[in-house]
């Protein structure tokens, strides 16, 4: 294999089977118990959680090391220490912000019979744990580590979350499959969606040559209090959801809305006919 696709040295480039256990530990930590073969008794909680910490940082020191030196593994940078302080102080924050995640998907699905469910097997909660810390890299100025640990997320949830991202608190994906939120979206708080949606970029500019330009705020903005249904496609930088306001299923929208405003798409028509009929005829005609 030749340019690019050849990783010729171990410091080249970081690893993606490292980045993987990464995310195993990052999961161990925030939810100790819920991701171990077996119990945790709670005498032995603080110093597990020492020993995970240390563990987690070593291999974190690794993978953040070959990202900011990529193309020149012998460039010493000093951010590595740097970023690790900055991540480890914010664990609280992140733990707490996974709590209100929690609770909000408790009382957003009826079906939800606990907390411990929630975080068991609900998919979403290991998409955002895994984002929330990646976000934290993302701040930080660390390349391509954190977009490889919110697409391993992807790959075992189905929800493709960009770690540039910004949400608030008590958020909530129900069911979870095909959501897309974009590296620009800004997301408020008590913010709910269903399977399916997408928050997206609207077009893309370019330069002389023709190339993509980068950066930009290229997706929307999700104020406080907004539930999106399944299978909505929101897109454009300067596209803004007012709060308090309701997305219904199957709407795509490319500009902004005002506060407390309920969107429906009201164009199409179901028909329900008939299947043993001779002659096919309508039995009801629903306008959606």
């Amino acid at each position: 294999m030749v340019g690019g696709l050849n990783n010729s040295s171990e410091f080249n480039l970081p690893s993606k089977s490292a980045v993987a256990e990464i995310c195993e530990e990052i999961l161990r930590l925030l939810f100790p118990g819920f991701h171990d073969r077996g119990a945790i008794d709670d005498l032995e909680l603080g110093r597990l959680t020492a020993e995970r910490i240390e563990l987690l940082r070593s291999k974190l020191a690794d993978q953040i090391r070959k990202s900011v030196r990529l193309g020149n593994p012998d460039l010493p940078t000093g951010k590595t220490r740097p970023v690790l302080l900055k991540m480890f102080r914010a664990l609280p924050f992140v733990r707490s912000l996974l709590q209100t995640d929690v609770e909000a998907g408790f009382e957003g699905d009826p079906a939800a019979t606990s907390v411990e469910e929630i975080i068991l097997s609900y998919p979403y909660i290991e998409a955002m744990a895994i984002q929330r810390m990646a976000h934290l890299l993302y701040l930080a100025g660390v390349p391509i580590l954190p977009r490889m640990m919110t697409e391993w997320a992807h790959a075992r949830t189905g929800i493709d979350i960009h770690p540039g991202a910004s949400i608030g608190a008590s958020f909530f994906i129900d069911h979870g499959t095909g959501v897309v939120i974009g590296e620009t979206c800004r997301i408020g708080s008590h913010v709910k969606l269903y399977h399916g949606v997408t928050l997206g970029a609207k077009s893309f500019a370019k330069d002389e040559s023709g190339a993509i330009r980068k950066g930009g705020k290229r997706h929307p903005e999700v104020r406080d209090h907004v539930t999106i249904y399944p299978n909505s496609t929101i897109l454009g930088g300067d596209t803004v959801i007012g709060e308090n306001s309701t997305i219904g299923a199957n709407v795509f929208l490319m500009h902004s809305i005002p506060p407390e405003s309920l969107v429906m798409q009201e164009d199409k028509r179901l028909l329900i006919l008939d299947k043993k009929a001779k002659h096919v005829a309508p039995v009801e005609d629903w306008s959606i």
